[in-house]
């Protein structure tokens, strides 16, 4: 069986296409219109399925084109989408405000008969998670597309459920307008795309609900990554996927990337399961600038594919970090990015002198100061989602991928203390990897606020385990392999929850409750708990596991003490930083103290040097 992996990323777009023992991967310069580049990347493919990565839902957000958007909800409630909660989005900035709503004020309305505009209307009544009969029949007397937060969030929290549902409404039609002709074009029996919880669901069911890609293919990174960490024997691991326009974190624990309840894209909610990634734009392609005060700043916004870093020799005018690591020779002048654009050392040196001019610096000060902000932003992001979450850093292994992530992995593990980096194979195109390794998936959740010793807990556990074994069939036509349960418990009275495996019994509940507490916030507290939501995620096999890769096997190293060829390269190969070893599609810099040794599998580790 052929299949074939496609991510779309703000500036190439990656391909992965595994037939038995053969790997092919590339890319191409991503297209305004995704549909374009992903249709020039498959058209000498011939493929039984074919699996998709997009951010399709997130530039439509980023570029204000969503669909105009009426809200049918409680009388009374017809501002609680501008209301929101308490919290601000910088506490001490009286400067920053929320962004607009999706749904002006004209077209928030309590009754269908009074909705007359907009393109598609978002239904979402108070109590709608305890009883969705209203909210169905009041949607079924609208005379547009319609949806439901029954449908999206059927869970308690009013503000949450109805932002979601607002979301999912604006996103909804441009996002299933691209799938449908994407699958229109397709040539492949199964299609199915990645969503922000790492798995995988058909177009039809992504056509329904776009809110949920807006994670797409930063989440078929974390896939991969959880699969490489647990292939090596890492309990803990710390995914880092720094691509051309922005880089996406993550921590793994347990050898699967485990979808939270919900994230914020673009300052909004949107309450639907997500790999809790953070994004932060810094990528390859970040341009550096002076901002009013004088000082150097970098991203973020990106050079993109087209102009590029001045590098790529396609007109880019200003100095971007890929510039920067090509000036600085981590990125030796004779690599072809991408496999295909030929480097232009002149005028990377020429726009570096311009912002050097500008600045009153050395050009080598300006290149070094790009690097150096640029990994003090994607410091602050790995350290937000390990020290902030109560993990510490060093008790993992860090994961590089990305066309830039090899570049700066091993710097940012000694700034944290992490003693050893993983480059993957095929680290360039990732995420594409990514998208075979992961789960078709079916998620099903309801609130069930159950107080400690409540004996429907069992029964509760049952039901939701029945609702998305039913989601699953409807979806893949076949039944699960496999079904896991959680709960979302607090201490009575708290205002927020945590997530744990479940169990029918009270006692294994509240343990584990009690232990996620503690290593979370540092403490735990001997009162009575209470399980607000349960859920249930029914899987698939995945098209491919990190074993069916092929191993490395006999060859001859190819170039020198300080550049090497990944793709001669033998298992157990050693080097001393340091070196370059660079790829098509990525170059790997391991520093001054570091020691490379390449792994059966490919994977080169870096043992940092503290």
């Amino acid at each position: 069986m052929s299949i074939v992996g496609v991510d779309v990323g703000g500036t190439f777009t990656d391909v992965v296409v595994v037939d038995g023992a053969d790997v092919r991967i590339w890319k191409t310069p991503t297209t305004d219109d995704q549909s374009v580049a992903v249709s020039r990347a498959l058209s000498d493919v011939e493929a039984d399925v074919f699996l998709h990565g997009t951010t399709a839902a997130t530039n439509t957000l980023l570029e204000a084109r969503g669909a105009d958007v009426s809200l049918l909800t409680d009388p009374g409630f017809e501002d609680l989408i501008e209301i929101g909660r308490q919290d601000r989005p910088s506490l001490y900035d009286s400067f920053v405000d929320r962004p607009e709503p999706l749904v002006p004020r004209e077209r928030r309305h309590s009754s269908p008969s009074s909705i007359q505009d907009g393109e598609v209307v978002a239904v979402c009544l108070l109590d709608s998670y305890l009883d969705e009969s209203t909210e169905r029949e009041l949607g079924s007397r609208v005379d547009k597309p319609v949806v439901l937060s029954a449908d999206v969030s059927p869970e308690f929290r009013e503000y949450e459920r109805l932002a979601t549902t607002v979301l999912t409404a604006y996103l909804t039609p441009s996002v299933a307008e691209y799938l449908a002709g994407l699958d229109r074009s397709l040539n492949i029996d199964t299609r199915l795309v990645m969503t922000s919880a790492g798995g995988l669901i058909p177009f039809e069911e992504a056509g329904r609900n776009a809110g949920r890609l807006a994670l797409s293919g930063p989440a078929a990174g974390a896939v991969a990554a959880a699969a490489v960490g647990s292939h090596h024997g890492y309990d803990s691991v710390i995914s880092f996927d720094m691509g051309g326009t922005s880089t996406d974190v993550a921590r793994i624990s347990g050898g699967l990337a485990s979808a939270g309840a919900g994230h914020s894209v673009a300052g909004r909610v949107n309450r639907v399961p997500s790999i809790p990634i953070k994004t932060i734009g810094a990528g390859g392609g970040s341009v550096a600038w002076v901002d009013t005060g004088g000082a150097l700043r970098v991203g973020p916004r990106s050079a993109g594919a087209n102009p590029g870093p001045a590098v790529y020799g396609q007109g880019g005018q200003r100095l971007t970090v890929t510039d920067a690591n090509v000036l600085l020779g981590n990125i030796p002048a004779s690599l072809a990015l991408g496999g295909t654009v030929a480097l232009d050392l002149e005028a990377g040196f020429r726009v570096a002198d311009q912002l050097a001019s500008q600045l009153g610096l050395e050009v080598e000060e300006v290149i070094a100061g790009v690097i150096e902000i640029v990994d003090a932003h994607m410091e602050r992001a790995l350290r937000a989602v390990t020290v902030e979450e109560g993990s510490d850093p060093r008790d993992s292994v860090l994961v590089a991928f990305g066309g830039a992530g090899g570049l700066h992995a091993s710097r940012l593990a000694r700034r944290l203390g992490i003693s050893k980096v993983l480059i993957p194979p095929y680290s360039g195109v990732f995420s594409a990897l990514g998208l075979l390794m992961a789960q078709p998936r079916a998620d099903w959740v309801q609130t069930v606020m159950l107080s400690e010793g409540d004996g429907r807990l069992g029964t509760h556990l049952e039901n939701v385990k029945v609702g998305a074994g039913s989601r699953y069939r409807s979806m893949f036509g076949a039944d699960a392999d496999d079904t896991g349960l959680t709960l979302e418990v607090r201490y009575v009275g708290q205002s927020h929850e945590l997530e744990v495996s479940a169990s029918d019994r009270w006692d294994v509940v509240v343990d584990r409750f009690h232990v996620t507490h503690a290593e979370r916030f540092g403490f735990r507290r001997e009162e009575h708990v209470e399980v607000v939501n349960a859920r249930a995620v029914a899987t698939g096999e995945a098209p491919l596991s990190w074993s069916d890769l092929p191993a490395v096997g006999s060859r001859e190293p190819r170039g020198s003490d300080a550049v090497w060829d990944r793709s001669s390269l033998p298992a157990g190969f050693a080097a001393e930083g340091p070196v370059v070893v660079v790829e098509d599609t990525s170059a790997t810099l391991v520093e001054k103290g570091d020691r490379l040794t390449v792994l059966n599998d490919g994977t080169l580790e870096i043992a940092v040097d503290a």
